[in-house]
């Protein structure tokens, strides 16, 4: 048996180092699998690395979370993917806080949870209402603005304080200045280093879900059963007369291009 102490920082190694690649997400999660035993002190190890480290980092980690639980539950392993579903909430916000720094990652928290709905690992009922969670945290945080009293208007008590502060805060520039300063959010400051990576890992991930993008599952192994055919067959609607036309049509076009081929 490994000791536990390795086997916790080896998969923390891991967490850390995880990227855009199939490969490196499905290593880090045949290494989870395969030592199941410590299933609970790997999940805390996620959600410490989602608390801690950066947003691209976080990003990865949340796109690793399906991978995990697809190869687990290959291997007959469910308790990662009960563990994610119970910490799903605490998972999300790590990922892209309400505070605005995980602005860029909102979409990549909707299109994982799609993931774990559509393979079972999450409810629809939860992910609807994580959905209403996150609404509003990839835009600007910040509460409205209070209408400018005006300076002629009575105040007393605590209020005549207020006032006397709007009077000498009327310039327009320091009401500007002032609206500013409430509605703000806090600007997250990503080095160039960070956005190059994010760019380059949003593109593979773009590339791998182009490349799989026409793929048919051919739920038989026999070659006589086409899936892709017959979905087209149906797709097709019936043969017209100018379905004919354009057939000829195309097909001569076909003849003055060959015939310009053999010159």
């Amino acid at each position: 048996m490994a000791d536990p102490f390795e086997v916790r920082m080896r998969f923390t190694s891991l967490l850390h180092h995880l990227n855009a690649s199939t490969a490196s997400a499905l290593k880090t999660a045949s290494y989870a699998a395969k030592h199941a035993e410590y299933s609970d002190d790997l999940h805390s190890c996620i959600i410490e690395q989602l608390e801690r480290n950066s947003m691209n980092n976080r990003a990865n980690i949340m796109y690793f979370l399906p991978a995990l639980c697809d190869v687990a539950r290959e291997k007959g392993e469910v308790s990662y993917g009960r563990m994610m579903e119970r910490d799903i909430l605490r998972i999300v916000d790590a990922v892209a806080p309400d505070d605005g720094s995980g602005a860029a990652n909102v979409k990549v928290v909707r299109k994982v949870l799609a993931v774990l709905e559509g393979k079972g690992f999450l409810q629809k009922q939860t992910v609807l209402e994580l959905e209403e969670c996150i609404i509003g945290r990839d835009l600007s945080a910040g509460g409205p603005v209070s209408p400018p009293q005006p300076n002629g208007m009575a105040m007393d008590g605590a209020g005549s304080g207020e006032a006397l502060q709007s009077t000498l805060r009327s310039t327009p520039q320091s009401v500007a200045r002032d609206a500013y300063s409430v509605t703000a959010a806090p600007v997250v400051r990503l080095d160039k280093r960070q956005i190059e990576q994010r760019i380059e890992e949003d593109r593979e991930r773009h590339k791998r879900a182009r490349e799989g993008i026409w793929a048919v599952l051919q739920e038989s192994g026999s070659l006589r059963d086409d899936v892709e055919f017959e979905r087209v067959w149906e797709a097709t609607g019936e043969v017209d007369e100018d379905d004919a036309v354009l057939a000829s049509e195309e097909r001569a076009e076909r003849v003055v291009a060959l015939d310009c081929e053999a010159v």
